[in-house]
């Protein structure tokens, strides 16, 4: 072990031996966040990786890295031998789980106890008490600390839960009792809810954290999601370092976080972080931990436990910012046995934090995860602005893990400082070549009820329809024809080895230039699975006339436009370029590869592929083949992903609306319905890889005029 420097004031007996090496049991910004503090404190760090993050940043960061296995989380991240036998060949010291994964899976501390490597984390039997939703809640409620009425024992089966049900009262939520963040919860509004949705939460939790155990707990209405920071020593000193808000979630995934919250007065938030430290000195606790409430918004004063989060939160960077504490260094500095010099006298709020997770998620497709690779990438930076992340440019996001790829932090002397700081970071984010959330990200930093602090957990989905996304409009494919025509206009002449110069580019370069009228260049673009829209250019970038069509009868594009457009790079930035449509400049970051063509500006982003002639024609007699249709007999997957369930056999008759199969990516599960009543056609197995947009099943209709041949 190497001696680090302790912070400044700490006594000199209290100065205690750091580790020399720790292993980072995680992936994404995550490791790269707790990479960073380790090298900042001179800890020689070692990384893990699966095949599918070979190349990923947390690699290149770690002074060392292992490979532990394949893709799949269950052979790899989650494999505690394999974690274990990297720590061994590494001489790891110490090994610091992040979150998710294995963070609180007291079976890894064990193992790390046995094997002589300290966990970075809280001791087997804290972890065993609050690892458990059923048995923490009943716990902290004999230390005085309020719970949410429901029903918590373990071993119930789905029978008992819903004879329980009654009592708890609805709305009520199902949780599994393992894991963490969200996953597996399902809303019952009303008793012919409950029994599908103990069937999907089961299926989940099993999935998620091999235990499909289950609890009910009543609904809150209005309710405020307010968690406490706690940092404790093993000497017995426990403080808090303040509340996190953390009321903007879909789908009970946080989304938006900020601290200090905008609810609480210094009363309130005394009797709060008491309460939390009351929680962990209940268990011994010892590291970082959260401990998480609810809060009603109409009773601000009263709040409730929902459970302890025994790890660093994916939130910590907005507590980090208005504390000046490192919690990944403490973490750390505990784990090494060195005690807390922090007083709970000495923590000052300073400011105010907000903090947005960055999805690999198309909003415009229900928030369905994505997958692609990281063609273009700019990361803002600015006073108060602090990024969090694990992108790369020509990083491959795949579909076996968490979607989130980023955290954009801002800080200010005030929350509104603070909300129009992180606004301003993520209109100047740009990451191209898959879909994120980071349009709908400004649209809910510009909500007035967000601005004004009057948060809960059910905003977002009240206000989900109001927010205003941008579409792939006329100007848009007008600009990124004009784009396409400058590439080509640009290209390097064919003959230009046989020493052709300027006058012959005349003869073969796109302008539309010839002895008669000036002819123009067509460009298909394809702007979904089932839409193209034609347009012609004329003229070169800097001056053309553009046609934007319909691409056929009864689209969205029927009516055709005309546009003057022009296109002039961005000096000293590559890949950007301001676009005027009709005098109305826009700059866009535009990258392509010959097939698709990806266009990002202030958050929002639009895919284009370029379709061939040939392919223009066969989509328009796929039209016409489907135009008696009373929908498409085609089922698509709206994702990436891995078929978990096929519900239905080939050649069953189906009803529009029945479920065929379940595809799962980046720990959602999404339910593929037919369209349309008749015969399925389906060829796949769980376990089975499908891409966006591909065919999955497709359905004759069983009416006679049409049984000649499938459609």
């Amino acid at each position: 072990m190497n001696d680090t420097v302790p912070p400044a004031g700490t006594p000199p007996a209290e100065r205690r031996a750091m580790f020399g090496t720790v292993l980072v049991a995680n992936r994404g910004e995550i490791a790269c966040r707790i990479l960073t503090t380790l090298a900042r404190l001179d800890i020689r760090s070692v990384a893990v990786f699966s095949d599918a993050d070979r190349g990923a940043r947390h690699v290149a960061l770690a002074d060392t890295a292992v490979r532990i296995g394949p893709a799949a989380p269950q052979a790899s991240y989650l494999d505690i031998d394999a974690i274990i036998a990297a720590a061994k060949q590494t001489g790891a010291e110490a090994i610091h789980p992040g979150y998710g994964f294995l963070s609180e899976n007291a079976a890894l501390a064990r193992a790390c106890e046995t094997a002589g490597i300290v966990f970075v984390g809280p001791s087997v039997s804290a972890l065993g008490v609050m690892g458990d939703k059923i048995r923490s809640k009943n716990h902290v409620a004999g230390y005085g600390v309020p719970v949410i009425p429901g029903i918590s024992e373990p071993g119930l089966s789905d029978e008992e839960l819903v004879a329980a049900a009654a009592g708890v009262g609805y709305p009520l939520l199902i949780k599994p009792s393992a894991g963490g963040g969200g996953k597996g919860m399902q809303l019952v509004n009303a008793p012919g809810e409950l029994a599908s949705g103990l069937v999907a939460a089961r299926r989940v939790a099993a999935s998620a954290f091999a235990d499909d155990t289950l609890l009910l707990e009543r609904f809150v209405t209005a309710p405020r999601h307010i968690e406490v920071q706690v940092l404790a020593d093993r000497y017995g000193a426990i403080i808090h370092l303040g509340e996190r808000e953390c009321s903007l979630q879909r789908r009970h995934q946080k989304v938006i976080e900020e601290a200090p919250s905008p609810l609480l007065d210094a009363e309130t938030r005394a009797r709060i972080g008491d309460a939390a430290c009351r929680v962990a000195r209940s268990v011994d606790y010892t590291g970082a931990g959260t401990v998480e409430f609810l809060v009603s918004d109409a009773a601000p004063s009263e709040f409730f436990f929902m459970e302890m989060n025994t790890r660093l939160q994916v939130e910590h960077p907005v507590t980090e910012l208005v504390t000046g504490i490192d919690l990944v260094e403490w973490q750390l500095r505990v784990a090494a046995g060195q005690p807390l010099v922090l007083r709970q006298e000495d923590v000052r709020l300073d400011g105010h934090a907000v903090e947005a997770r960055v999805y690999a998620e198309n909003p415009e497709r229900g928030f369905l995860p994505t997958a692609g690779t990281v063609l273009l990438l700019d990361e803002p930076a600015g006073e108060g602005v602090r990024i969090d992340s694990s992108l790369v440019q020509g990083l491959e996001i795949g579909s076996h893990y968490d979607p989130m790829l980023s955290k954009i932090v801002a800080w200010g002397e005030s929350r509104a400082q603070a909300l129009a700081r992180l606004d301003g970071a993520l209109a100047d984010t740009v990451v191209l070549g898959l879909h994120t959330n980071l349009e709908y990200l400004r649209g809910l930093v510009a909500d007035p009820e967000v601005a004004a602090g009057r948060l809960d957990t059910g905003l977002i989905d009240r206000r989900l329809p109001t927010i205003r996304f941008r579409a792939i409009d006329h100007g848009l494919l007008a600009s990124a024809a004009v784009y396409l025509h400058s590439e080509r206009w640009a290209a390097p002449d064919e003959a230009a080895g046989r020493g052709v110069t300027w006058p012959g580019r005349v003869w073969t370069a796109p302008s539309g230039w010839r002895m008669a009228e000036p002819r123009p260049s067509r460009y298909s673009l394809a702007v979904s699975a089932t839409e193209t829209v034609d347009v012609l250019v004329q003229g070169t970038a800097d001056a053309a006339f553009v046609s934007v069509g319909a691409a056929r009868p009864g689209s969205a594009s029927e009516s055709a436009t005309t546009h003057a457009v022009s296109l002039v790079p961005v000096a000293g930035a590559e890949s950007r370029f301001s676009i005027a449509v009709d005098g109305v400049a826009t700059v866009w970051s535009i990258v392509g590869n010959g097939r698709e063509l990806w266009l990002g500006a202030d958050g929002f982003v639009a895919l284009l592929t370029v379709r061939t002639r040939s392919e223009r024609l066969a989509e328009h007699l796929a039209a016409n083949a489907r135009a008696d249709r009373p929908g498409s007999p085609e089922v698509r997957s709206p994702m990436p992903g891995t078929v978990v369930a096929v519900q239905v056999a080939d050649g069953d008759v189906v009803e529009a609306g029945q479920t065929l199969l379940t595809v799962e990516a980046m720990k959602m599960e999404h339910r593929l319905t037919a369209s349309v009543s008749g015969v399925v056609s389906i060829h796949l197995r769980p376990g089975e890889l499908v891409k966006l947009d591909q065919i999955v099943a497709t359905i004759a209709n069983q009416n006679p005029e049409h049984q000649g041949g499938q459609p």
